[in-house]
């Protein structure tokens, strides 16, 4: 079985900065090479959204207009851990953000229906 297990969230002031990490846990650790990594969120009462994605190599990344610019997705296949660095973070970006991962394709998506595994998320709160 392959499981993600997300950290790193908090609460933080407008403007603040967080950094997620997305790692893979017990057998399935020798696989994360081999797997594209997808964020997404999900505020109180709107729907999931792709945030941003990055390729099995690292080579390619995507972000959400949204997040562009303020986020920094990035992975370190020796680590077995992808990250997702939020940078000048505004109440809006507040929301449930989950990593999620495929095993197919050589660059990535943000579409939801195209990743299969998930994690259960980490709670982002950016308030004053």
């Amino acid at each position: 079985q392959l499981q993600l297990v997300e950290s790193g969230g908090g609460l933080v002031m407008p403007g603040g900065s967080l950094r997620l990490s997305c790692a893979t846990s017990g057998r399935t650790l020798r696989s994360f090479p081999n797997i594209a990594i997808g964020w997404f969120r999900q505020a109180p009462g709107k729907e999931r959204e792709g945030v941003s994605c990055i390729s099995r190599s690292g080579d390619i990344s995507h972000y959400a207009d949204s997040v562009k610019d303020r986020f920094t997705v990035s992975r370190d296949n020796a680590k077995n851990t992808v990250w997702l660095q939020l940078n000048n973070l505004k109440p809006e970006d507040t929301g449930v953000y989950y990593c999620a991962a495929q095993f197919q394709g050589f660059g990535c998506t943000r579409e939801e229906s195209a990743y299969p595994y998930w994690g259960q998320g980490t709670q982002v709160t950016v308030s004053s």
